[in-house]
């Protein structure tokens, strides 16, 4: 499945950075533009990174669950996650605002 077609990324191609950055550091906080810089690529219209997103949470959880981690920790980091995501969408909500404020003038 291409979660990027700007890019053109599948979602095992970040299946597998995801995997990778869990197997160095089971706990660091996994963002799209960490998964992007690690695949060589950067958002465009950067209307893919929901659902890269997504998919960063859903192999996070997988991988943790795979290894057995306590459910408690997994909860939190995917509630990192979550509040990266939620920042990211306010920064795009202002980012837009701004925009249109300006074409306006």
């Amino acid at each position: 499945m291409i979660v990027c077609s700007c890019n053109y990324i599948s979602k095992n191609d970040i299946e597998g950075v995801v995997r990778g950055f869990l197997d160095d550091d089971a706990w660091q906080l996994i963002t799209v533009g960490k998964v992007y810089h690690a695949l060589q690529k950067r958002g465009k219209c950067c209307g893919c990174f929901p659902n890269a997103i997504g998919v960063i949470v859903e192999v996070s959880a997988q991988w943790h669950r795979e290894q057995q981690s306590p459910e408690a920790e997994i909860i939190c980091l995917l509630d990192r996650i979550k509040h990266e995501h939620d920042r990211f969408e306010t920064f795009k909500l202002i980012n837009q605002k701004s925009k249109t404020q300006h074409f306006a003038a």
